[in-house]
């Protein structure tokens, strides 16, 4: 057999499948099997959305290519959301559609960044994301977060590790995994340094429609001066409209790096599903309050884990936010891939090993808490104080 490519070879196995398997194992002794592994959306798609699916997969306007930028229709949609979210002059020349937010990563870092240069991270990291860069024969630096920092980067810890090989910094925020969210203050000093440094700032805003705060725009960075040339903001709409299956989601960035993003995407995609755009691109201003309906529940979801945590006090939230939580486990002499696996098959519970998402997070688990209803996540305190991992 000839050699594969080395780059790919050496990945990990994709790891939610593996987690996926631990919880197959559990004999259902302690009663329903929760999930907080893959963030995916507790709720159904609203019924007009499913509607929209329906009408515009039958329909023949959507069965030939589109536009490698994505539908005219839903480019300004969006780009009129994003004015309404930030205040901000953005127009459909700034918006490019991908197949996910997955896809716009990869797309945008391609765009800036080529093999033998760097990419700056946080650590903790979205491993999407550092696989993404691995296979690409992009360098991987990263800044470490503290959980006495609230899993925040330094501002200082940014600027020192940005070194002349780096091309870009890669943000998320809402985090993945811990679920920290960046306040604007803090990444407009960032973004300040990114252009000092005559660097690109990524910036994954995948679960934005879930802030905590309502109507509060998550930062000011689409009014800096010449943010076009140092700024690309990435999106999902899979969460939103609780359709990651039909993969959906959009990059903000200036006009000149939507062009070459295109050229990108014509190499992988083409284009991105043409249906779910369409209905996208409808439903988009037709379901804000169900959206914002959406938002109310994974606050309250996210109050209920706070309060169960609580009452299991060897256990402990250092982040939590959005769609995620990053939980300290109390068992020190075993790893978090270790101490996961017997959750899932000894008490119930799927979630993700912290040391998946980097070095030095071996005491950490995410729970997706977005996964669950309320109830269900009151059922977790019963779980974790009998859990016994050693």
């Amino acid at each position: 057999m000839p050699p594969f490519n080395p780059l790919v070879q050496k990945l990990a196995p994709p790891p939610v499948p593996s987690v996926f398997a631990w919880g197959r194992s559990y004999d259902g002794s302690r009663g329903p099997l929760i999930d907080l592994s893959q963030a995916v959306p507790g709720y159904p798609p609203h019924p007009k959305m499913l509607e929209l699916l329906k009408e515009m997969a039958g329909s023949t306007a959507y069965c030939g290519y589109g536009a490698i930028e994505g539908e005219s229709h839903l480019r300004r949609v969006y780009a009129e959301h994003v004015r309404d979210v930030y205040g901000a002059d953005i127009d459909s020349q700034n918006i490019h559609v991908t197949s996910g937010c997955n896809e716009a990563f990869i797309s945008a870092a391609t765009a800036v960044a080529g093999a033998g240069e760097t990419v700056l991270m946080t650590n903790p990291f979205y491993f999407n994301h550092e696989t993404t860069l691995a296979m690409m024969g992009v360098t991987i630096k990263t800044v470490d977060c503290a959980a006495d920092d609230g899993f925040l980067p330094r501002v200082d810890a940014v600027a020192a590790a940005i070194t002349p090989d780096v091309r870009a910094l890669a943000l998320v925020s809402p985090n993945n995994p811990t679920g920290a969210v960046y306040p604007a203050d803090l990444l407009r000093e960032i973004f300040e340094v990114c252009r000092e440094k005559d660097i690109w700032l990524i910036l994954d805003e995948t679960y934005r429609d879930f802030l905590p705060d309502p109507g509060r725009s998550p930062h000011g960075l689409f009014d800096e001066d010449e943010w076009e040339d140092r700024l690309i903001c990435l999106y999902s709409f899979s969460k939103s409209f609780c359709i990651p299956g039909h993969r959906l989601g959009a990059i903000t960035a200036g006009a000149k790096a939507v062009e070459q993003i295109a050229k990108i995407m014509d190499n992988i995609q083409i284009c991105a599903p043409r249906a779910a755009q369409a209905a996208v691109a409808q439903a988009m201003p037709m379901l804000a309050d169900w959206r914002e309906g959406n938002r109310q529940e994974i606050v309250r979801r996210a109050k209920a884990l706070r309060m169960v945590i609580a009452q299991v006090p060897a256990w402990r939230i250092d982040a939590v936010g959005a769609y995620f939580a990053f939980v300290r486990h109390p068992f020190p002499s075993l790893n978090s891939a270790e101490v996961a696996e017997r959750m899932a098959k000894q008490a119930g519970v799927i979630c993700i090993p912290g040391m998946y998402f980097g070095p030095g997070q071996e005491q950490y688990l995410r729970f997706a808490f977005a996964n669950a209803d309320v109830p269900t996540i009151e059922r977790l305190a019963e779980r974790l104080e009998n859990f016994a991992a050693e």
